[in-house]
């Protein structure tokens, strides 16, 4: 079974609060009220961001508790080892258990792989629920204003005394705002902590770095357990394609498959841990990096009507290997999840434009797609990547679209 998430302990001054409500006066309830929230929004909320702070360091691929490119070395297995059984008491004290790792890396070997995988799973189940914490105390405190505003109208007569106490009590709604938005910056940090590793996966599978010896993994992806290596060979973005190499294409994995792959190995240890508000974010901000690295890729590429039908198939698969994997259900579909995900929306527009059978049908599709709100291309780009196809000319490309950019 998967290691439990780590939650914090309720906070405590709902207790002394609704003591402090039991003497029916206002102005000691109102007291205890403002320091309630300062609790919470200052005292609590440092701590539990410090704590997310730390948990994205944690998660660094190739230097954390994920796999890198070259899957976990000495120094992230170590890491996992001293810490992952020994809980997180701190920021301070985290940091120093991590630089402790010289004295156990002689011991890496006389562990089983089952057991440092446990450990492992542990450490990033732990570090997890440093950002979970953050949407529980939101969650708490969201509801501790209703019990709080109930015993209000329950207990107290009508008065201004009574609404001075309600606005104290409402004072916790912003600090719902507060831990909301921590969490948000928390998992935006953790993004921008896992992109370098994204960025290798996408560049792996569309051939910018294929080709390279990658160790072979038996834990992991890790070397320290194994010590061959193997070649990956490399199925690379190529949309300039023949009826022959059309076939072939339909045939075969594909890249984006091998990506998805890649992209599962690195999501799926913390999804397990992962709130599913959380996972989801995660997930969409990491589909943007993969959106944004593939569409620098297709720039690249040349395509035949064929080559674009084939960019329309690799679109699609890409947004149903996010939907398979998102919980929400309003990201089930195609329109809410590029709104979500505004870098997916323009791989998406740039598929519908580069599978048009005619230039005289790419104003009707720019100007239909822009009343529904679902077009962000400027013209200097529709351009751009009209003139990737060959059987268009630029001439005529140019020509057709010689109007103002709105």
């Amino acid at each position: 079974p998967p290691p439990p998430i780590f939650l914090p302990p309720p906070p405590p001054p709902r207790r002394s609060t609704l003591r402090a409500f039991a003497t029916g006066h206002t102005g000691t309830a109102s007291a205890a009220a403002n320091v309630c929230v300062d609790v919470l929004g200052r005292v609590l909320l440092e701590v539990l961001a410090r704590r997310a702070e730390l948990g994205a360091s944690l998660l660094r691929p190739g230097e954390g508790l994920l796999a890198g490119q070259s899957g976990l070395g000495h120094a992230a297995l170590s890491f996992a080892k001293s810490t992952a059984g020994k809980g997180f008491r701190g920021v301070q004290g985290a940091a120093a258990r991590a630089g402790a790792g010289g004295k156990v890396l002689g011991e890496i070997n006389d562990e089983t792989e089952e057991q440092m995988r446990m450990r492992t799973s542990i450490g990033v189940a732990r570090a997890a629920a440093n950002f979970n914490d953050l949407e529980v105390v939101a969650e708490y405190t969201k509801r501790l204003e209703g019990n709080f505003l109930k015993e209000i109208d329950a207990g107290y007569p009508r008065g201004h005394d009574t609404e001075q106490l309600r606005m104290c009590i409402k004072g916790l709604g912003g600090v719902v705002e507060s831990f909301s938005n921590a969490s948000e910056r928390a998992i935006e940090r953790l993004v921008s902590t896992m992109l370098p590793r994204v960025r290798q996966i996408v560049n792996e599978a569309v051939g910018n770095e294929g080709g390279s010896a990658i160790p072979a993994a038996s834990f992991m992806g890790s070397p320290v357990l194994s010590g061959a290596t193997s070649t990956v060979s490399s199925t690379r973005l190529d949309y300039d394609l023949d009826d022959r190499a059309f076939e072939l294409a339909q045939l075969s994995e594909g890249y984006v498959g091998r990506m998805c792959s890649s992209l599962d190995e690195l999501i799926e240890p913390l999804g397990a841990h992962f709130l599913p508000k959380l996972s989801d974010a995660l997930l969409i901000g990491i589909l943007g990096g993969v959106s944004t690295r593939l569409e620098a890729a297709i720039r690249k590429s040349k395509f035949t009507p064929l080559g674009a039908i084939s960019l329309d198939s690799d679109v699609r698969y890409l947004m149903n290997f996010a939907k398979d994997r998102l919980d929400s259900p309003e990201l089930k579909s195609n329109v809410t999840l590029c709104k979500a995900c505004l870098p997916l929306a323009r791989l998406n527009q740039i598929s519908l434009l580069l599978n048009v059978d005619d230039l005289e049908d790419v104003l009707d599709l720019i100007s239909v797609s822009k009343r529904k709100g679902n077009w962000d291309l400027k013209l200097d780009d529709a351009k751009t990547l009209l003139s990737l196809r060959v059987d268009f000319e630029g001439s005529k490309v140019n020509d057709l679209l010689q109007m103002d950019d709105e």
